[in-house]
């Protein structure tokens, strides 16, 4: 196959980019790993130790902790991709 002086190489992606993609996933999911294992905490206290009242709140506010730090994680992923990928 000839190739056209017009025809021009695929641009190479940008490392940098590429790299801060992958580490800004990376943090997503550890801050969905994190809330979740604090509601998972939560949801336990509620349910194996419905006797004891302190426990019950300390599991409610574990389990909306748990919610807050996954939203928090998901606001950070967010906002970071819209500045990396903004055009100009």
């Amino acid at each position: 196959m000839k190739m056209n002086i017009t025809d021009e190489p695929a641009p190479k992606p940008d490392l940098n980019l590429v790299r801060t993609d992958l580490a800004n996933e990376r943090t997503l999911l550890a801050y969905g790993r994190t809330g979740l294992m604090v509601s998972g905490t939560g949801v336990t206290l509620i349910k194996f130790f419905a006797d004891e009242e302190i426990l019950q709140v300390i599991g409610w506010a574990f389990l909306g902790l748990g919610l807050l730090v996954g939203a928090v994680g998901l606001l950070r992923f967010a906002s970071l991709h819209a500045r990396l990928h903004r055009d100009g």
